[in-house]
């Protein structure tokens, strides 16, 4: 895409918060025409503010829906007033593949294509940058119109919601293993030791590797009876220390499961 074609690009931009501003940020500084809408917040330097999500579309090739799941559908139901015949509507909200369905739907029964964009990593420092999925019936434009402005874009050869499934089997991993290490090292700060668990936790993520989450798995599922006990006596002395045990019986529960 050529300068000409990356300066006549309009884009809207509903919801600008910490990641939709920083993406907007950068869209202005990498040439486009940003147009922005949030109730509460004020649009940052080289934004077009405008008063609604309808304004905000008016005239726009692209929307990108960054507010909030719970606002996705209203805002997309706002929007489409303005919204020009030919735009591509883009939901970068993280919600579930069934949420993304439905506002696919919406999209399309008024002639509208529909992005379903997963952001991959924090935005903060990364804006534009973020490592994004996307799928649905807009992937492909999505990605031919926003690679030439920096963005990182990987398609997903199917319907929307696919991406955001993508996403949060990943988020049942990686946050689960978040609030694992964040119950674990209050409850080492209770006890006087939450340096060395700190540490230990350090050292395991190091070492991990393919092997290690086999052996995860297979472990979970050959102790699973023992583990159940062990779980237990965990979530016993994490109440002992006044630390709520919610994912100690959760993971008693799993491997309670497991044992059946």
């Amino acid at each position: 895409m050529d300068s000409t074609v990356v300066e006549d690009l309009r884009i809207a931009v509903l919801g600008l918060g910490e990641a939709g501003g920083a993406i907007a940020r950068d869209l202005v500084a990498a040439g486009a025409r940003v147009r922005g809408y949030d109730p509460k917040v004020p649009a940052p330097p080289g934004v077009v503010n405008t008063g609604s999500e309808a304004e905000a579309a008016a005239g726009s090739g692209l929307v990108l829906s960054v507010n909030s799941a719970s606002a996705a559908v209203d805002a997309l139901r706002a929007g489409l007033a303005g919204t020009p015949p030919g735009c591509l509507w883009a939901d970068l909200n993280t919600a579930s593949p069934g949420a993304k369905r439905h506002l696919g739907e919406i999209a399309g029964d008024t002639g509208i294509d529909f992005a379903d964009v997963s952001l991959m990593a924090t935005v903060p420092g990364k804006g534009l940058r973020t490592p994004m999925l996307v799928s649905g019936a807009g992937a492909g434009r999505y990605a031919e119109l926003l690679h030439p402005l920096g963005a990182r874009v990987d398609v997903l050869e199917g319907p929307a919601g696919l991406a955001a499934e993508r996403k949060l089997l990943r988020s049942v991993f990686y946050k689960g293993m978040a609030a694992a290490a964040v119950e674990a090292l209050a409850a080492a700060r209770a006890a006087g030791c939450e340096d060395w668990l700190r540490e230990n936790i350090a050292e395991e993520l190091t070492r991990a590797n393919a092997a290690t989450l086999d052996r995860l798995i297979e472990g979970s599922h050959h102790h699973a009876k023992r583990r159940t006990v062990e779980m237990q006596a965990a979530a016993d002395m994490l109440s002992e220390l006044d630390v709520p045990p919610l994912i100690a019986t959760a993971s008693r529960d799993l491997l309670h499961g497991l044992a059946r």
